[in-house]
Protein backbone atom coordinates (compact mmCIF):
# COMPACT_ATOMS: atom_id res chain seq x y z
CA UNK A 1 0.00 0.00 0.00
CA UNK A 2 1.80 3.56 -1.30
CA UNK A 3 1.16 6.58 0.88
CA UNK A 4 -0.14 9.67 -0.40
CA UNK A 5 2.16 12.25 -1.89
CA UNK A 6 1.43 15.25 -0.49
CA UNK A 7 0.79 18.09 -3.40
CA UNK A 8 3.58 21.03 -3.05
CA UNK A 9 2.28 24.33 -2.27
CA UNK A 10 1.52 27.33 -4.68
CA UNK A 11 4.94 28.89 -4.41
CA UNK A 12 4.87 32.62 -3.03
CA UNK A 13 6.16 34.90 -5.37
CA UNK A 14 9.72 36.56 -4.44
CA UNK A 15 9.55 40.00 -3.84
CA UNK A 16 11.54 42.04 -6.00
CA UNK A 17 14.16 43.95 -4.09
CA UNK A 18 12.71 47.31 -4.26
CA UNK A 19 14.83 50.82 -4.06
CA UNK A 20 14.66 51.77 -1.13
CA UNK A 21 13.45 55.85 -0.64
CA UNK A 22 13.99 57.98 2.98
CA UNK A 23 11.63 59.69 4.26
CA UNK A 24 13.38 62.56 4.86
CA UNK A 25 14.10 64.73 1.70
CA UNK A 26 17.98 64.75 0.23
CA UNK A 27 18.62 68.13 1.10
CA UNK A 28 18.13 67.27 4.86
CA UNK A 29 20.82 66.55 6.87
CA UNK A 30 20.78 62.57 7.55
CA UNK A 31 18.98 61.59 4.31
CA UNK A 32 22.52 59.47 3.35
CA UNK A 33 21.83 57.84 6.98
CA UNK A 34 17.81 56.97 6.40
CA UNK A 35 18.86 55.44 3.29
CA UNK A 36 21.51 52.98 4.46
CA UNK A 37 19.44 52.12 7.96
CA UNK A 38 16.56 51.38 5.91
CA UNK A 39 18.95 49.38 3.32
CA UNK A 40 20.58 47.48 6.10
CA UNK A 41 17.06 46.63 7.66
CA UNK A 42 15.45 45.33 4.43
CA UNK A 43 19.17 42.96 4.12
CA UNK A 44 18.76 41.83 7.79
CA UNK A 45 14.93 40.64 7.44
CA UNK A 46 15.89 38.66 4.03
CA UNK A 47 18.23 36.82 6.20
CA UNK A 48 16.10 36.57 9.47
CA UNK A 49 13.05 35.16 6.90
CA UNK A 50 15.67 33.09 5.27
CA UNK A 51 16.62 31.92 9.24
CA UNK A 52 13.25 31.32 10.36
CA UNK A 53 12.22 29.01 7.39
CA UNK A 54 15.59 26.96 7.83
CA UNK A 55 14.49 26.61 11.74
CA UNK A 56 11.13 25.81 10.58
CA UNK A 57 12.31 23.08 7.88
CA UNK A 58 14.71 21.11 10.61
CA UNK A 59 11.92 21.20 13.29
CA UNK A 60 9.94 19.20 10.99
CA UNK A 61 7.34 22.17 10.77
CA UNK A 62 6.00 21.40 7.16
CA UNK A 63 8.09 23.73 5.80
CA UNK A 64 9.17 22.60 2.20
CA UNK A 65 12.75 22.04 1.17
CA UNK A 66 12.76 24.16 -2.50
CA UNK A 67 11.00 27.25 -0.07
CA UNK A 68 14.05 27.24 2.31
CA UNK A 69 16.29 26.85 -0.87
CA UNK A 70 14.37 29.67 -2.34
CA UNK A 71 14.87 32.02 0.90
CA UNK A 72 18.15 31.19 1.58
CA UNK A 73 19.35 31.99 -1.92
CA UNK A 74 16.68 35.46 -1.86
CA UNK A 75 18.98 36.17 1.50
CA UNK A 76 22.48 35.49 0.04
CA UNK A 77 21.35 37.61 -2.97
CA UNK A 78 20.13 40.69 -0.91
CA UNK A 79 23.31 40.59 0.95
CA UNK A 80 25.85 39.81 -2.26
CA UNK A 81 23.73 43.47 -3.80
CA UNK A 82 24.14 45.43 -0.83
CA UNK A 83 27.79 44.51 -0.59
CA UNK A 84 28.36 45.71 -4.23
CA UNK A 85 26.20 49.11 -3.95
CA UNK A 86 28.34 49.68 -0.72
CA UNK A 87 31.83 48.53 -2.88
CA UNK A 88 30.52 51.66 -5.42
CA UNK A 89 29.40 53.89 -2.94
CA UNK A 90 32.87 53.42 -1.33
CA UNK A 91 34.88 53.81 -4.35
CA UNK A 92 33.01 56.84 -5.38
CA UNK A 93 33.77 58.11 -2.13
CA UNK A 94 37.62 57.59 -2.44
CA UNK A 95 37.41 59.42 -5.55
CA UNK A 96 35.73 62.78 -4.46
CA UNK A 97 38.44 62.17 -1.65
CA UNK A 98 41.55 62.21 -4.12
CA UNK A 99 40.08 65.02 -6.13
CA UNK A 100 42.28 68.64 -5.92
CA UNK A 101 40.08 71.22 -4.90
Amino acid sequence: MSLPIAPIHQIQQIPLIERVTPNAAPSEPGAFQAILNQSVQAVEQTRTTANTSIDRFLSGEGEELHRVAMMTQQAELTFDLFMQVRNKVVSAYQEVMRMQV
